[in-house]
């Protein structure tokens, strides 16, 4: 194993952990660089080679997966490049000492020179099953694996779980992303954001990447404003005639003190003509009942709920007649279990490869998947050889989105990327789009790919 824990000054040091896009060729793995370096030395670095991002198992509890993260992918190989100073900082670690001096002419001149084929985000995926795969000089294929599987399975989970969401929830149940301070990074808060709202979710309340995706963000209260103002200004009444005197459509946090109390407050407000409250949030105690008992007092205020929901909670809001007009969804959301999706080589200058381990296996070769449906839903997939051709009804998921470093086509917005989505999960059988036990799609192997 290459190991250092020795300290070392470079021109890179940093307080700050915030990344640039002039930074993505060292937000890499060590590995990857020195299988590069080695690569060279073996005289090996430029033979053709494929990799193929899949998973091998689905999470627990899941029948599918919603693909996200083609866009970050993209733009990633697109930009990838090394400085000079960058370079100079992995010569300084000594690491490299060894390493032929052509391995640090690649790096300085690197470009991805590869092609990329990709399933559309928004498509729904089974195990097994390639989300993408790189065609590239073996030392860039290998270069590019961590970024590609950070991106791809982080946006997946999120895809997956927002599409659940919806797909429990209805279409007209407004859906708000309310993740940011439980996502596992400021990064990892704008990606979530990104493939929440591409898997069918209406807004979310970060900022940055509502107004980097061209999107409004979307927002009530927090409690704090609530017992700031009910201290200082006399009453909680008064703190919601504040908030409405410079927000006067946004929904109200109720539930600080006696959430009953409060809503029997406001419909004297909205009787006397003193105030309008098109919202209010709940985000604690027993929301089925209390939100019916608010419903009854304030029977044309839009009710959203909040607070640890996820698609389980909603199903279950929903069986007990909870008059929810919307949810907005943070911790259960944007963490849960991982996606465990993996890189690995399936070809070699034309050799299929494949990998043998226990419970670790590969299948050689590029792949295509070919998917088939029956009166619109899906009956089953077929994963072959690329070389093979369709049955009849068959539908080929993987396109070419780059070749030779270059983008072929526009990539999807958001919006087409939501309709996918929900198109994907409509087309699934309602088994595997059950919440509790869901099953999964079959996943027919070709012989040739099996042998």
């Amino acid at each position: 194993m290459v190991a250092t824990t020795s300290r070392f000054t470079t021109n890179l040091q940093s307080p700050t952990l915030n990344i640039a896009t002039d930074e993505y060729g060292l937000l890499t793995d060590l590995y990857q660089l020195t299988m590069g370096a080695c690569y060279v030395n073996e005289g090996c670095d430029r033979k053709r080679a494929s990799f193929e991002l899949f998973v091998r198992r689905l999470p627990e509890g899941f029948g599918y997966l919603i693909a996200m993260g083609l866009a970050q992918a993209v733009e990633y190989l697109q930009n990838l490049r090394f400085t000079s100073e960058q370079i100079a900082a992995l010569q300084a670690t000594g690491i490299f000492a060894n390493a032929d001096r052509r391995f640090w002419e690649l790096l300085k001149n690197f470009r991805f020179e590869g092609d990329l084929w990709a399933v559309p985000e928004g498509t729904a995926m089974f195990a097994n099953e390639p989300f993408l795969r790189i065609e590239a000089p073996l030392w860039q294929a290998q270069l590019v694996e961590t970024y590609l599987l950070n991106t791809i399975n982080y946006q997946t989970l999120i895809a997956t779980r927002a599409a659940r969401m919806r797909d429990v929830a209805g279409d007209r149940i407004t859906l708000l992303e309310f993740g940011t301070r439980r996502a596992f990074s400021p990064q990892a808060s704008l990606w979530a954001a990104r493939a929440a709202i591409a898997a069918g979710m209406d807004a979310t309340s970060n900022v940055l990447a509502a107004l980097k995706l061209g999107r409004q963000p979307s927002g009530t209260m927090a409690h704090a404003l609530v017992m700031a103002l009910n201290a200082t200004e006399g009453s909680e009444s008064q703190a919601f005639t504040a908030f409405h005197q410079v927000f006067p459509n946004s929904s109200l946090l109720i539930d600080t003190f006696d959430t009953i109390a409060a809503a029997h407050n406001l419909a004297e407000k909205v009787k006397s003509g003193e105030m309008q409250v098109k919202g209010i949030r709940i985000d604690s105690g027993d929301i089925a009942s209390v939100s019916k008992e608010v419903k009854e007092i304030l029977p044309n205020t839009t009710i959203f709920a909040s607070g640890d929901i996820d698609e389980a909670e909603i199903l279950s809001l929903k069986s007990l007649g909870a008059p929810i007009d919307g949810y907005g969804i943070g911790t259960k959301l944007v963490t849960g279990a991982p996606v465990n999706g993996v890189y690995k080589l399936v070809e070699i200058d034309n050799i299929p490869v494949s990998k043998k381990s226990s419970g670790k296996q590969s299948l050689a070769g590029r792949k295509q998947i070919w998917r088939n449906f029956e009166n619109g839903i899906i009956s089953g997939d077929r994963l072959t050889h690329i070389s093979k051709f369709p049955q009849a009804y068959e539908k080929p998921l993987l396109e070419c989105i780059m070749q030779d470093g270059k983008l072929l086509k526009s990539l999807d917005d958001l919006d087409a990327i939501a309709k996918r989505t929900r198109q994907s999960v409509k087309s699934l059988p309602q088994a595997v789009r059950n919440i509790a036990k869901p099953e999964t799609v079959p996943v027919a192997i070709s012989r040739r790919l099996d042998k």
